[in-house]
């Protein structure tokens, strides 16, 4: 039986992308070709939308709360709403993959060290084949690091995750398939 995968967009908010830098304008488009490339093959389209506290960016209701217009969902997509980096932590994801049949997830997103790294990982121990699409995900800089070093670091790290039978394998957008 071959894999049913889906296509996750994680936090793509205006709160995190209504100041897109050029490396975040950039993902906005690679995220426009993916879901164009997801509808033609009638993939599963999930976006995890991060919901903050009080005076948060992302407070719910708020204009930084909206999913950013440029990847805005189709009335067939799925809306998940989340708390916590991990895009399954007391969420529905996890029950939603599984009434999808859906055994191979293509992620994409912000903030790459926290909810994309997070879920990630959750994924794989949840015996979930991960596609992180390596120039598909973004963050700020910290101070510290750069996006594009936070980023790179990430897209070495995850391959590196021990998982015996769910490796996280990283690929740019044009090695995606769906």
């Amino acid at each position: 039986m071959a894999a049913q995968t889906a296509l996750l967009l994680i936090d793509v908010q205006n709160g995190l992308f209504d100041e897109a830098y050029e490396e975040e304008a950039a993902v906005l488009h690679i995220l426009v070709e993916l879901l164009e490339r997801a509808r033609d093959q009638q993939v599963p389209i999930l976006y995890i939308q991060h919901g903050g506290r009080s005076g948060h960016p992302l407070e719910p209701g708020t204009p930084g709360w909206q999913i950013h217009p440029l990847v805005a969902p189709h009335s067939e997509d799925i809306i998940v709403h989340k708390s916590a980096s991990d895009a399954f932590y007391e969420s529905s994801l996890h029950d939603t993959l599984q009434s999808l049949g859906v055994t191979r997830l293509v992620v994409t997103g912000a903030q790459t060290e926290y909810c994309v790294d997070t879920t990630c990982r959750r994924a794989a121990s949840l015996n979930y084949d991960v596609y992180l699409v390596a120039d598909g995900h973004t963050t700020s800089d910290n101070g510290k690091l750069t996006t594009a070093q936070i980023v790179a670091h990430h897209n070495h790290l995850l391959t590196q995750l021990a998982h015996p039978t769910h490796p996280i394998r990283v690929l740019p957008t044009t090695d995606i398939t769906f």
